[in-house]
């Protein structure tokens, strides 16, 4: 483990607290743009989460509407509360091939594209310390009168996430501020996520809101639209 990454696992409350978790439960609202322009809009706007932090799997429940959907990455299932089946997708990242920026999305299309991220948000930064990913620190940022440390991070091809090429940006206190990275299934389209409002859970250090901007260029900010909105409470460590 490199320098950067050391204090940026620290910071966030250290591999033997991590190592002891196996899940994350959340509470989260996620809107944005994003969701009306794939003809989804409050899709997720009332969401239960529950993350593995060992295997790549998040499960979705959709409260009071009697459905969840669990990804897993070869993998989507749509069902219902007592696990009567509603639908189902093997290799679902297939699916996405030849859409346009408007092409609507299913509930499977949908179930992917939030587990491939929200999985590789909640297990940040810890999730780098796995076996086959490869991690550098490159140039720093200067960002609100803040230096921020990047970490270069290439994912293995056994782990789905937004692409391979990810970087994460540190502040002086080690904590997460943005993540950097484009969207394989959304043509490469640009993200810099906006990581903020952290909070002490179980000695797990977490933020609670995110915010997801498009970038042209040198990752340069595109302030309208915002993209995806994401505020967590009820945050559990099983």
């Amino acid at each position: 483990m490199n320098e950067l990454l050391n204090l940026a696992v620290k910071a966030h409350g250290g591999l033997e607290r991590w190592n002891k978790v196996k899940s994350v439960k959340v509470a989260a609202s996620i809107t944005g743009a994003i969701w009306f322009v794939k003809s989804k809009g409050d899709a997720l706007k009332n969401v239960v989460m529950t993350v593995e932090t060992k295997k790549e799997q998040l499960i979705m429940d959709f409260p009071g509407q009697d459905k969840r959907s669990i990804f897993e990455p070869a993998r989507i299932v749509i069902e219902k509360t007592d696990g009567t089946l509603i639908d189902a997708r093997n290799d679902p990242e297939k699916s996405f091939e030849g859409h346009q920026r408007e092409t609507p999305w299913d509930d499977i299309h949908v179930a992917y594209f939030s587990g491939e991220a929200l999985w590789t948000y909640l297990n940040t930064p810890f999730l780098y310390t796995h076996e086959g990913f490869a991690t550098e620190e490159i140039s720093s940022i200067q960002v609100e009168g803040e230096t921020w440390r990047r970490l270069k991070v290439i994912f293995p091809d056994t782990v789905k996430s937004h692409t391979r090429e990810q970087i994460s940006c540190f502040g002086p206190d080690g904590l997460l501020r943005r993540h950097d990275y484009t969207v394989d299934i959304l043509g490469g389209a640009t993200g810099l996520n906006y990581a903020s409002n952290y909070c002490d859970i179980d000695g797990i250090i977490v933020p609670t809101t995110r915010r997801i901007y498009a970038y042209e260029g040198d990752y340069q900010l595109v302030k309208e639209p915002l993209l995806v909105a994401i505020d967590m409470s009820e945050i559990a460590l099983a």
